[in-house]
């Protein structure tokens, strides 16, 4: 039962986020693609009116091109820019590994380069996303202790808790918030706001500093702290800065912040898609389990069914069984119940089945001593005669 919910799960969640890359790639291509042929027009008009204005071969311009194209990897620009492998330069694409940004703009030419990145990229990242782990549960735990806070004080404003209690208290109002956890949807509200006022005042110190659109930088913000990083927008990247120390401190420390916000929020917006998932799928269960109890009951029209659990519904007796579960909430939800918790709930219920089965089989109702007249149990064999006589032995004579 569990390992085929967690199946049905999986395969719901694949096909969902397939057809929201489908969704996705849809929109893009209609929007970018007339774009990018429009750029390419362009280029080739412009590569033809220089060919002929300085009598150059097409396949010379673009030998040439490739050359720069390879340089430009390598980290040269036309304008000029910080070397990319200073000591500055090589802690900020660490912080791009360990974060999993990864811009692109610098990557390892060397092999001794490649193969380091590979055993510092294994540690720096898992580092990392543990230490996302544990901001996300530290800041849970604040978020929790203030809301716990402010529900205390709305108790107390109401009479409800008196203005001395303390923790560990006997009062039940102050047990019952012990234990208490905020709502997933508070913290999924929380960080989006924190998300939002860290990017718009990162985006405040991008766009005159790095000469960007507040557009443009919003849309740094959120590829550099959702870790996407495609590296078209890269900040730090000018050979000098006006309080060039004090922007590179607050670059790092906004990346960082903005980082550890996304990443708890997406967490977070991970299990409300897990919530929705399991609401689909229940849906999905419910109508499928009244379909089956239809059928079930349209095949079992002949079956020997006792008559005080006989509902007015017509339903099977398997459904009467699920419904009638005192120990067991889950009525209909599809879910498998243990033998025990079967037969504690369902005692009294199998008792006469057996009884009427017994009768039926034998033609004539069996004779039953004074004591099973009493008691209402008769004898019957194998494990339900067995429970008959438990039954018959506990049971209080009237």
């Amino acid at each position: 039962g569990r390992l085929n919910a967690d199946n049905a799960r999986f395969l719901l969640l694949a096909v969902l986020i397939l057809l929201y890359m489908l969704c996705g790639a849809a929109v893009f291509s209609a929007i970018e693609l007339p774009t990018e042929r429009e750029a390419k027009e362009r280029w080739e008009e412009r590569l033809e009116n220089f060919t002929r204005r300085h009598n150059l071969s097409r396949a010379e311009l673009r030998h040439f091109l490739r050359e720069y194209e390879e340089a430009n990897v390598a980290g040269i620009r036309v304008d000029d820019i910080r070397p990319r492998w200073d000591f500055t330069g090589a802690f900020y694409f660490v912080g791009t590994v360990v974060s999993t940004i990864g811009f692109g703009m610098t990557t390892p030419a060397t092999v001794g380069g490649k193969i380091f990145l590979i055993f510092y990229g294994l540690i720096g990242c898992a580092g990392t996303i543990l230490f996302f782990n544990l901001f996300l549960e530290r800041l849970i735990t604040v978020i929790a202790y203030v809301m716990k806070s402010c529900h205390e004080r709305q108790l107390r404003r109401k009479g409800v808790l008196p203005h001395n209690s303390r923790r560990g208290s006997g009062t039940s109002e102050v047990d019952s918030l012990a234990g208490w956890k905020p709502s997933v949807y508070y913290v999924m509200l929380i960080l989006c706001v924190a998300s939002l006022i860290i990017s718009c005042c990162a985006s405040a110190m991008y766009t005159p500093i790095e000469g960007w659109s507040y557009f443009d930088s919003l849309y740094f913000c959120f590829v550099a702290f959702s870790t996407i990083g495609f590296g078209d927008l890269v900040s730090s990247q000018n050979i000098k800065y006006e309080s060039q120390g004090l922007y590179r401190f607050g670059n790092f420390v906004f990346i960082l912040m903005g980082v550890c916000c996304i990443y708890s929020l997406f967490n977070v917006i991970s299990i409300v898609i897990k919530q929705s998932i399991n609401w689909i799928l229940k849906k999905l269960s419910c109508k499928c389990c009244h379909r089956c109890q239809r059928r079930l009951f349209h095949s079992r029209r002949n079956v020997v069914m006792p008559g005080n659990v006989r509902s007015q519904r017509n339903i099977s007796i398997e459904t009467d069984i699920v419904n009638e579960s005192d120990t067991d909430g889950r009525r209909l939800s599809g879910e498998m119940i243990s033998m025990k918790d079967f037969l504690a709930s369902n005692k009294v219920s199998l008792a006469i089945m057996q009884k009427q089965l017994s009768e039926t089989a034998n033609g004539y109702p069996r004779q039953m001593n004074s004591n099973s007249k009493q008691n209402g149990f008769s004898g019957g064999v194998g494990a339900l005669a067995i429970m008959n006589n438990r039954l018959a032995e506990t049971s209080v004579d009237r």
